[in-house]
């Protein structure tokens, strides 16, 4: 791993942190600060240190995360996931471990197409892992990007206990940009707060073991609130010229109820009951030449617990509906 001049990083620190008075020392204050947090909570400052020590600024890590891939309109974003590859793969996935996904369906009462789904979406089936050092990650991410520092360096400190709970060598850890790890890409704290032993070997394994990933999503989903067999989203029609009255989800709390966003001119596609007093989110989706909206109910909601962009709840769920669809159709011909 290359490492990078304190010239560099200071120029890179002055470029990050305007916010500063201090730009180039504020990094050293964190970090003085962290350390004296993990001794509280029962680390020793020289354990501390010494992982700090091994950890790396990367450059790339701050490019990453200030260009995610949420960042394109819908119309660019979707084709990333929706592809008959990833679909062919998620099948497989399916298939190899259809016993294990229906006991995580049925423990956790979530529908199975969505684990299956969100797995395919996150990292193709473990086929992508991610490259980055979870350590750098973080590093880079707690003392070097002031928009989230704060939210970083606590999923730092929830690395150091997860790597001791879990006996996982920090040193060696690998994941995306943002520190999230295995097949379902947690991050620390989700690690520490939802994965489950679903293998009965002793360990919440989520970089090797398919099973726990499995029961890892699942439990994850139901302790968000998931509502197995119930509508996730449904698509509108809106007959104006104007926008909607509602202003699509910026990601706040569910507050609005489905009677609050629907009106003679924002109507459902397709005539279904639904009740009216449920909460709801209003969706805007980009296309090239005009806009897609989508009332997003708590299952949508749930989804984007996982991941706060609207764009990924709903490549998420249309992906899981291709699955579910497929799935289905070829147990019906083996029938």
């Amino acid at each position: 791993m290359r490492l990078i001049s304190s010239a560099v990083i200071s120029l890179v620190i002055c470029a990050v942190l305007p916010s500063y008075a201090d730009e180039t020392s504020a990094p050293e204050v964190l970090k003085s600060e962290f350390i004296a947090q993990q001794v509280r909570n029962g680390m020793t400052k020289q354990e501390v240190t010494s992982i700090l020590d091994k950890a790396h600024f990367q450059q790339t890590i701050i490019d990453s995360i200030s260009r995610p891939w949420e960042a394109k309109p819908w119309y660019q974003y979707y084709p990333i996931f929706l592809t008959d590859n990833r679909l062919e793969a998620g099948l497989s996935f399916w298939k190899k471990n259809k016993d294990v996904i229906a006991r995580a369906a049925k423990k956790f009462q979530v529908d199975p197409q969505i684990i299956v789904a969100i797995i395919g979406v996150e990292t193709y089936y473990g086929k992508y892992l991610g490259k980055h050092s979870v350590l750098d990650a973080l590093y880079t991410l707690g003392f070097y990007y002031p928009p989230r520092a704060k939210f970083f360096r606590g999923q730092l400190g929830d690395l150091l206990k997860l790597t001791k709970e879990e006996h996982l060598d920090i040193n060696n850890l690998k994941g995306s940009y943002a520190g999230a790890m295995g097949y379902g890409q947690f991050i620390p704290s989700s690690y520490r707060y939802y994965a489950v032993d679903f293998d009965g070997n002793g360990s919440r394994d989520l970089i090797g073991s398919p099973a726990d990933a499995i029961g890892s999503v699942a439990n994850y989903l139901h302790k968000h609130g998931w509502q197995k067999g119930m509508p996730t989203t449904i698509e509108l029609v809106n007959e104006s010229d104007s926008a909607p009255e509602t202003a699509p989800w910026s990601g706040k709390r569910l507050k609005l109820k489905a009677a609050d966003i629907l009106t003679p001119q924002l109507h459902l596609k397709h005539s279904i009951d639904i009740d009216i007093a449920q909460p709801a989110i209003l969706i805007e989706l980009q296309q090239e030449s005009d806009k897609e909206y989508w009332l997003g109910l708590k299952n949508f909601y749930v989804i984007t617990r996982y991941n706060h962009s609207p764009l990924y709840a709903m490549a998420v769920y249309q992906f899981s509906q291709q699955l579910k669809q497929s799935y289905e159709k070829q147990a019906h011909e083996k029938q």
